[in-house]
């Protein structure tokens, strides 16, 4: 009869995924995931090919996460808006991981980036369902709330300025009604580096 394995794939993404919430990615290795979960890195090394691998499932748990629970929360009744102040909320609450998910200016994964592209479009079309807009401007108009909403978040964070719950949903207000009077943004991900997601900013080393 086989031995059973004492370590599974299961508790050691358990136990990375703890760490990332509570502490973010960056400090996420094989060493301090083993550490954390008193054993060696012996079962790492046997269930994974590297620490891309951890981190990529990890990412798709915060990703369900965040589609699922974290920014479904309500707060003044329109989607848009509340799915931005879940968001920020999400920063202040868990700013570790929020600073690792944003690298170097941009969204350090692709699966954030399309996690909130797809939340923020269903969002819009359920709060603004009488307009008749393409999908590129629907698009446009998702990366003009995602650029403003992470940047009061990144303030709120780095407690640069703090702001009511009623300044923020004014400022994001104005930023979608100005957004939707534009006939071309120039929003695509490709002329804003922010929504170019770089795999390597948040995957890059080894189990090593």
């Amino acid at each position: 009869m086989a031995r059973k394995k004492e370590i599974s794939r299961s508790k050691i993404l358990d136990i990375a995924y703890k760490m990332a919430v509570n502490n973010g990615l960056d400090r996420m290795n094989a060493r301090s995931i083993a550490k954390t979960g008193h054993f060696s890195t012996q079962p790492l090394y046997l269930e994974f090919k590297n620490m891309d691998e951890i981190r990529s499932e990890v990412l798709k748990r915060i990703s369900h996460e965040l589609r699922t629970e974290t920014l479904q929360k309500k707060y003044v009744g329109d989607a848009l808006i509340d799915l931005d102040l879940a968001y920020i909320n999400f920063a202040q609450d868990h700013s570790k991981l929020f600073r690792a998910m944003f690298v170097g200016g941009k969204f350090g994964s692709q699966i954030i980036v399309d996690t909130l592209m797809d939340l923020g479009t269903a969002k819009f079309k359920e709060q603004y369902g009488d307009t008749n807009y393409s999908d590129q401007k629907v698009h446009d108009i998702v990366i003009a709330n995602w650029i403003s909403t992470t940047g009061m978040a990144a303030l709120v964070v780095n407690e640069v300025a703090k702001f009511s719950q009623d300044q923020i949903v004014n400022v994001l207000q104005a930023q979608i009604h100005d957004a939707m009077l534009n006939d071309r943004l120039d929003l695509s991900s490709e002329e804003n580096p922010m929504f170019a997601a770089d795999d390597e900013a948040s995957l890059k080393d080894s189990l090593a």
